[in-house]
């Protein structure tokens, strides 16, 4: 084909047209991924948009092939015209090859690093990927929206497929060959959305193994096809060229280039037969015979082989499964690998998990029989990073109906033995605390748990019944037992309660009669009890006071060990002498012997001395105190008994004595004149005070009279 500028616009048109189907499948199958929560779909996604660039730079380079195709023809008529012989001109028609110019280094240059640029998203995205899909590998669940990713994977596989061939046809032609690497991308589009849509249909079948193995794989896909890129610009800086020749781009990849001319399968497969015989087998009928009927042989053999496939049924360790036959409950299979009939004669049914979401969304976890789960029935459990307190504010808090107090009035709350009686209350009046409850069951029936309800509404079905039965039993309970003692033996009366009304599910349809929920109850929990958040701070002062009287207790505890001991040396002798001052008291209202008390005070004096304390102190105070008063008046009875003798001998004398013995006394600090009588006296008297000092000037203050 010669290669015109109509010939690079035409290829420019379909290089935006595959732009334009890329884009499409891309954005298609994301709305899909995300709306669908589908990894592997996403990642298969991501795949396809990052293909927009080598289109992209297919439709750039074709246009200027365009464009230096019309710069040639002009140089063409210019060198043919009269001017050309000028040499001025000559050399403008020289300068004016920009087209050329810039298409040499748009291969140079922008499909190079456009190539690095796709290789590096590539490697970076799968990377990425990979780690998503290993993180998510153990509670992987397929999502619920089967059949869109069905019909999205096929539609992707057969658009990507057609047009692949199509762009792969047109890229035999010399001037169309770049669009190689665009049929390439667009046939490993075809494979992802066909290797998406395979996984779906094998998982509505039977095992989702391969939808497990398409979370790894689609990364790998993408970071081998990165490092692909990487490697072929590589090789093609050492790769000798042709004068003129423009090298094939780097982003085409060779492998994926099979996919989009399976034609150049069977050519290089027949060229080795020839290599290995000698002669051209290919040109025989035997070997063209086989060659026209290959495709009608393997295509139903490839049906019928993978329809026999499903006769096969793989049943994780985890899981219980039921075979339905035509529709109807068959049989239940334990884990293992199990032979059936094939679809649509028998198929696989696992109950799904599905757990609702903040958001009221359903998300739908790993199928399982085996494995535990959990259902509040309460409130809620409390975040890890905050601390759990009752005034803190909870999430979706749950309310069970108690009775009002504590089962004694007089005790401290949460002290009060499980059977004391309470006493009578007047007045009708109820309580409410927040729980939180969690139930552990297992499925033991798979076809009871199937029929019990649709799986969305399964675990509200079973949530509600087990709130039954717990308030019907906390509703017997008072506050004070709910939040102290009473909590721990009340887990097995509830595990007991919700087993019976799990029982009473699931009527037969014939007989009415009650099946169960084919669930077995594990574990019932009473956790995290509190008071609802506006009354948590009247429970508080409680708790406060009660402090408050044990630390009022113990400072007078120890004041009366301070006391004791202080008086009686030890806290053991002053409870042995209060023993003995009863025993005393008891002795004096029973009108006991003087002798009796009189040795029972002598004993208790002895053991108050014995003490040593403070009291034992007072009392040889009081001894030292009786014998001085005592011997001071004993010497005042002496005295008295002598001046009575020195009367009765001579009276005269022993009153002169007293009476100069009185004068004696009274002018002992006084002034005495003594005169004749006859010398007349004038005498004056200066009556100052010998204390007085001189004041702050330094003058006397004389009292004068």
């Amino acid at each position: 084909m010669k290669a015109d500028y109509l010939s690079y616009q035409h290829a420019t048109h379909r290089s935006l047209l595959g732009l334009a189907i890329q884009i499409g499948l891309g954005l298609i199958l994301l709305v899909y991924s995300v709306y669908a929560r589908d990894h592997a779909a996403q990642t298969a996604a991501y795949f396809m948009l990052l293909g927009a660039p080598i289109w992209l730079t297919l439709a750039l380079v074709f246009d200027q092939h365009r464009r230096e195709r019309i710069e040639a023809v002009e140089a063409e008529a210019f060198a043919a015209s009269d001017f050309a012989a000028a040499s001025v001109f000559e050399r403008q028609a020289d300068d004016l090859r920009v087209a050329h110019k810039r298409l040499r280094s748009m291969h140079r240059f922008l499909v190079p690093a456009m190539s690095l640029l796709v290789a590096a998203l590539l490697i970076s995205v799968g990377i990425w990927r990979l780690r998503g899909g290993r993180a998510v590998w153990d509670t992987f669940a397929a999502t619920p929206h089967r059949g869109w990713a069905i019909a999205l994977g096929l539609g992707a596989a057969f658009v990507g497929f057609l047009f692949a061939r199509y762009m792969s046809g047109m890229a035999k032609q010399k001037a169309w060959e770049n669009l190689r690497a665009g049929a390439a991308y667009a046939a490993g589009t075809a494979l992802l959305g066909l290797a998406l849509a395979v996984g779906h249909l094998v998982h509505a079948l039977g095992p989702d193994i391969i939808l497990r193995v398409l979370l790894v794989a689609f990364p790998v896909v993408l970071v081998a096809l990165g490092a692909e890129f990487i490697i072929w610009f590589l090789l093609d800086l050492y790769r000798p060229r042709k004068p003129g020749e423009f090298p094939r781009p780097a982003f085409e990849s060779r492998a994926l280039g099979f996919l989009a001319a399976p034609d150049k399968i069977a050519e290089s497969i027949g060229e080795a037969i020839n290599y290995q015989f000698g002669y051209d087998v290919t040109d025989s009928w035997v070997y063209r015979l086989l060659a026209r009927s290959v495709f009608r042989i393997l295509i139903p053999v490839a049906l019928i082989v993978l329809w026999g496939m499903t006769a096969l049924a793989v049943v994780r360790p985890h899981e219980r499964a039921m075979v339905l036959r035509f529709g109807k409950l068959d049989r239940e299979i334990a884990p293992g690998l199990h032979l059936k009939w094939p679809w649509p004669i028998e198929w696989l049914e696992v109950p799904q998990y599905p757990v609702k979401g903040i958001d009221g969304r359903f998300t739908y976890g790993t199928p399982t029989a085996t494995g535990l789960r959990t259902l509040d029935v309460g409130t809620s459990g409390a975040h890890a990073d905050k601390p759990i307190l009752w005034t803190n504010e909870h999430a979706q808090e749950v309310y069970f109906i108690v009775q009002p107090g504590d089962a004694s009035a007089e005790a401290p709350l949460g002290m009060v033995a499980p059977g004391a009686a309470r006493p009578a209350r007047s007045g009708i009046g109820v309580a409410v605390v927040a729980a939180e409850v969690p139930l552990h069951y297992t499925v033991e029936d798979v076809s009871l748990y199937e029929e019990l309800a649709p799986p969305e509404m399964r675990d509200d079905l079973l949530r509600a019944v087990a709130q039954r039965a717990v308030m019907q039993r906390l509703s017997s309970m008072t506050a004070g037992e709910v939040l102290s003692v009473r909590r721990t033996q009340v887990q097995g009366e509830l595990r007991r309660a919700v087993e019976q009304e799990f029982a009473a599910l699931n009527p037969d349809p014939v007989t009415r009669r009650a099946r169960g929920a084919g669930v077995k109850v594990l574990f019932v929990g009473v956790d995290g009890v509190h008071p609802p958040r506006e009354t948590a701070s009247m429970f508080e002062k409680v708790v406060e006071a009660r402090h408050k009287y044990q630390t009022k207790l113990k400072r007078q505890e120890g004041e009366a060990v301070r006391t004791l001991t202080g008086a009686a040396g030890s806290v053991e002798l002053a409870h042995t002498i209060t023993g003995e001052l009863d025993k005393l008291e008891d002795m004096r209202k029973s009108r006991t012997t003087p002798d009796a008390l009189k040795e029972q005070e002598l004993r208790i004096v002895t053991l108050i001395q014995q003490a040593g304390g403070r009291a034992a102190s007072l009392i040889q105070e009081a001894s030292a105190e009786r014998w001085t008063r005592h011997m001071a008046e004993r010497t005042r009875l002496a005295d008295y008994q002598g001046h009575q003798a020195s009367y009765k001998a001579a009276p005269g004398v022993f009153r002169a004595s007293m009476y100069l013995d009185a004068m004696r006394s009274a002018l002992s600090e006084s002034r005495v004149f003594i005169t004749d009588g006859k010398t007349r006296l004038d005498l004056k008297f200066d009556f100052q005070d010998k204390d007085v000092a001189s004041d702050i000037i330094g003058s006397q203050n004389p009292i004068a009279n």
